[in-house]
């Protein structure tokens, strides 16, 4: 039988050549790489032809009833926080840690039957211009269901999910449950303004921004982290958020921004609730190359909970030996461009003031490098960004990427003028990551991850004097959106939405690249004009050591409770 022509040409292998200025000569030459060329295009068109796979620990957990999912009106919606609403339930669970509990997930974690928007509008979203189903549950949105957890839908995300502010995705603005018409920060937006609205009704026994009829309420969620987007959102809304330890919780299932960088971790009001699912969502899965021999089996993640339960239980003893932990105060983190002496002052008077009251030692500690880590993770992740978040390109590990999102790359003049108009973040990635490549090359960025390895030591050697760190997590309490986002429906110029997500992820990004636990806890309320605006204190763990951070927490609430 004769085999089909390849649709490869000499001409095609010509232009491939003239990119690197070669010229290969006619002949015997170009025939064989013209050949090898053919056999490359064959074999990838014989992969694309041939039926996908679903892998089957990420086959669709089967439903009490059908899932579905709608869009809820602005009425039900007014917050802006939720992108899909359900209400999935397992049919048979394993367990009943979550029973009875209600979750939600960020808009770049797969569940089955569900669009996952990535905060981008479907002519972005898929080259066929529509949002497709997911054909699997990203592994930790099995666990939930196992553990008897009900989902109840995804949250908006920040286009891309890459931005610290809550104004760029195509849905509009996410209202901040605090103050309407102030960031909710990002890129977690909606996770955080959902779980917020509890902060707030547990603060002032009513919705700050009046009842919402019909509008859902959820008591868990799953933020993503990539840069602060877990903590940053976190911090604006008054709720706890925990950036794991790299390689605790599988990021599998979920859409990259860059593998060194991305994690999954759990949000809600309470302590206790962070350690629950922690839980349910850690351990090794078989899938995702970002865990290492130290990430556990789920068999034997840690009782988190009881872990919690018992340190509580043992600081509130009388005879238990003094300090029950020491906490260090990181010196470069409170003094840094824009940090507000409001946050600082809050942070640093209620930190000394509770985790003493609660016996614990509380002493100023410096990592001279962390001036620098900001300056690190853009050179040692963000180059990488373009490459995994926008363009989709494979890690170059074994990897599973679902195959429901085929975003739209190389970039077009309505690409440019969409996101230049909503997100220049994404577009300033896109030009500078091949500025700088051919600039730099890539030595640059290597010399950037060698780096990582020092600042991961730095920080390490102050944690082997200390059991947690504290900083501030954001610099400012939550702000207005720029003049013109106002209700979310008209679009800013470049340097107005720019300028206001400048140094928001400070003091979060360098615990990205270096792999620690890193958490945000309500410490406090500023604000003005009348409106009460949370204050968030980050505490910061050694790697594998996520619950010396729950820990701390736990006894900072015990000192602010009077024990």
């Amino acid at each position: 039988m004769p085999q089909p022509r390849s649709p490869v040409t000499a001409d095609d292998l010509r232009n491939l050549a003239a990119r690197y200025n070669i010229t290969i000569k006619p002949g015997p030459e170009e025939d064989a790489y013209l050949l090898l060329l053919q056999s490359a295009e064959a074999l990838h068109r014989i992969i694309r032809d041939t039926t996908d796979y679903v892998h089957p620990d990420l086959a669709p957990v089967p439903t009490r009833a059908p899932r579905g999912f709608r869009r809820l009106s602005s009425a039900e919606n007014p917050l802006n926080a939720w992108s899909h609403v359900s209400n999935i339930t397992a049919a048979n669970p394993i367990n009943t840690l979550l029973a009875g509990r209600t979750v939600v997930v960020k808009d770049n974690v797969s569940v089955a039957g569900l669009p996952t928007t990535l905060g981008i509008p479907a002519w972005l979203h898929s080259k066929a211009g529509e949002y497709q189903p997911s054909p699997i549950d990203a592994t930790v949105v099995r666990r939930l269901f196992f553990a008897g957890a009900t989902l109840k839908g995804t949250a908006v995300c920040e286009s891309y999910s890459a931005a610290p502010v809550s104004f760029t995705s195509a849905t509009g603005a996410v209202h901040n449950p605090w103050a309407r018409g102030h960031t909710a920060g990002g890129s977690s937006s909606g996770c955080a303004a959902l779980i917020g609205q509890r902060a707030v009704l547990k603060e002032s026994g009513s919705a700050i921004n009046g009842p919402h009829q019909g509008s859902p309420t959820v008591e868990l969620a799953v933020g993503g982290d990539q840069g602060g987007s877990i903590r940053v959102p976190a911090a604006y809304t008054g709720v706890y958020g925990l950036k794991p330890t790299h390689g605790l919780v599988p990021y599998t299932g979920a859409v990259s921004l860059t593998p060194m960088i991305d994690h999954l971790g759990p949000m809600a009001t309470k302590i206790e609730d962070i350690a629950l699912m922690l839980k349910v969502m850690a351990g090794y899965d078989g899938l995702d190359s970002r865990m290492t021999p130290e990430s556990p089996m789920p068999g034997q993640v840690k009782d988190y909970p009881s872990l919690v339960a018992d340190f509580i239980k043992s600081a509130k003893s009388t005879t238990l030996q003094k300090p029950v932990m020491k906490v260090g105060v990181l010196r470069e983190a409170f003094d840094f461009p824009g940090l507000s002496a409001e946050v600082r002052d809050t942070v640093l008077q209620n930190a000394k003031a509770y985790f003493s009251a609660a016996g614990a030692d509380i002493l100023e500690v410096s990592v001279p490098m962390h001036r620098e880590a900001p300056a690190i993770w853009t050179v040692a992740a963000r180059t990488s960004l373009a490459d995994y978040g926008l363009a989709m390109k494979p890690p170059g590990y074994l990897s599973y990427a679902p195959d429901h999102i085929d975003t739209q790359w190389p970039p077009t003049q309505e690409m440019y003028d969409y996101l230049s108009a909503g997100n220049p973040t994404i577009m300033n990635l896109i030009f500078s990551t091949d500025y700088l490549r051919e600039t730099f090359g890539t030595s640059v960025e290597f010399k950037g991850h060698r780096k990582v390895f020092e600042l991961r030591a730095a920080y390490d050697a102050v944690l082997s004097d200390v059991d947690v760190l504290i900083t501030p997590t954001v610099p400012t309490v939550a702000f207005e959106f720029p003049s013109s986002t106002k209700g979310g429906t008209e679009w800013g110029d470049i340097g107005e939405r720019v300028t206001a997500a400048v140094g928001l992820s400070y003091n979060t990004c360098p615990f990205n690249v270096t792999g620690h636990p890193a958490m945000n806890v309500p410490c406090g309320l500023g604000g003005s004009d009348g409106k009460k605006l949370p204050i968030g204190m980050q505490v910061i763990g050694k790697r594998w050591d996520d619950e010396a951070v729950l820990k701390a927490a736990a006894l900072f609430e015990m000192g602010r409770d009077g024990l």
